[in-house]
């Protein structure tokens, strides 16, 4: 149980930002923008979206029984662990010829919902919560590859007033992934 509470501390450090509030209207806002501009493959204008420090990551799920819960995740072991060098370099294979994996394009749809946003120690920063579910066509294939995470994120308000992905962290529900690859950004 400690460790479970410990785990909710972690996420939950400062006070709620309330629904509808202006804030939580332009985060909201930047997650949705976010979404569309990677289902539409406008990648270099994700890019723009990122801070020069970003942390990205999606660590390993097993499966755990209930008393085990908590250590569901191992971050010792990553689908990906990428920094801001690292994006930008798929983001120009992904937008040249050299990205077989993606050629053609795959199709996605990220739905983004649950959306907590807390406040932090910095007044410039937000520590969001939000859940995603990700669909994923290819060819012609009559099958959809369906991804569902959480998904933890730092974004920080720059001084122009716009936003930028600082960190994410990607948990996926899923202890296999149905998919041939993970090509596509969560």
């Amino acid at each position: 149980m400690q460790q479970v509470q410990k785990q909710s501390r972690d996420v939950t450090q400062g006070q709620y930002v309330p629904v509808g509030s202006a804030d939580y209207s332009a985060v909201l806002t930047f997650l949705y923008e976010e979404a569309a501009l990677l289902d539409q493959l406008r990648l270099s204008e994700w890019g723009e979206r990122l801070a020069t420090d970003l942390v990205y990551t999606a660590p390993l799920r097993h499966t755990r029984l209930g008393v085990d819960h908590a250590k569901s995740f191992v971050r010792s072991v990553m689908h990906f662990h990428d920094d801001y060098r690292s994006i930008m370099g798929r983001i120009l294979r992904l937008s040249g010829q050299s990205a077989w994996a993606e050629d053609p394009p795959s199709r996605t749809r990220r739905l983004i919902t649950n959306v907590l946003i807390r406040e932090t120690a910095n007044s410039n920063e937000f520590d969001v919560t939000s859940y995603m579910l990700l669909t994923r066509s290819r060819f012609s294939d009559h099958n959809v590859d369906v991804i569902s995470c959480e998904r933890r994120d730092l974004i920080r308000r720059e001084a122009d007033g716009s936003f930028k992905l600082a960190r994410r962290e990607a948990l996926l529900d899923q202890s296999v992934i149905g998919t041939p690859n993970l090509a596509v950004f969560l």
